[in-house]
């Protein structure tokens, strides 16, 4: 299992996560290892334009989009599923523009960041949501959010202020803006849901 290392901050959270889960872990800065993983995580805090620019310096954006596509297991976490929409409001770069679909910042009275426990709302089954409570809380911390063309892409939404796409899937394919690493015992055991998903899906 990779873990794309493109200076994201929440990086090692998430090494630490799955090793604590017995994952066997490889930290990527290149694509050179890409066909021989089960799985491919892509985690990032920080804005669209300084992640993109890092991401084409390291030449990694056509064999994420390649990885994606070829439909293998793959999770996204924070500005890893903003990544995979076309363009973002918070900046100039384009995104991989693996789905239809903006980046929006939260507009309205509702503090900026959104940073906190919050609901997240499946809204239809899936493998990553087994095993815990109806509705779980996990971590936030972000000011933007996707917004899929495609509303059956979406896996689950939270409030805060307006609705919002706070996890999608497509084949594969996982994406989630919570921070799993940082929501204690229900965010290891959504990582450890994605696990049994990589072994039934590789």
């Amino acid at each position: 299992m990779g873990i794309i290392d493109y200076a994201a901050s929440n990086l090692r959270s998430v090494e630490k996560a799955f090793t604590h889960l017995g994952a066997d872990v490889v930290v990527l800065s290149d694509s050179k290892e890409f066909e021989k993983l089960d799985a491919l995580i892509f985690p990032g805090q920080g804005s669209n334009d300084s992640a993109m620019q890092a991401l084409g310096r390291a030449s990694l954006v056509q064999p994420i989009i390649d990885f994606v596509k070829n439909d293998r297991p793959f999770l996204g976490i924070c500005m890893g599923l903003q990544l995979l929409m076309q363009n973002s409001e918070e900046g100039i770069e384009p995104c991989l523009g693996l789905f239809e679909g903006n980046v929006k910042r939260f507009y309205g009275k509702m503090k900026i960041p959104h940073m906190g426990w919050n609901q997240v709302v499946p809204t239809r089954k899936h493998q990553a949501f087994d095993n815990l409570p109806d509705n779980p809380y996990f971590y936030f911390v972000h000011s933007y959010y996707a917004d899929p063309l495609d509303k059956n892409l979406v896996l689950a939404t939270t409030d805060y202020g307006d609705k919002f796409a706070s996890a999608i899937s497509f084949g594969n394919l996982v994406a989630v803006q919570f921070h799993p690493e940082k929501s204690g015992s229900i965010g290891l055991e959504f990582y450890r849901n994605f696990l049994q998903f990589v072994k039934v899906n590789i």
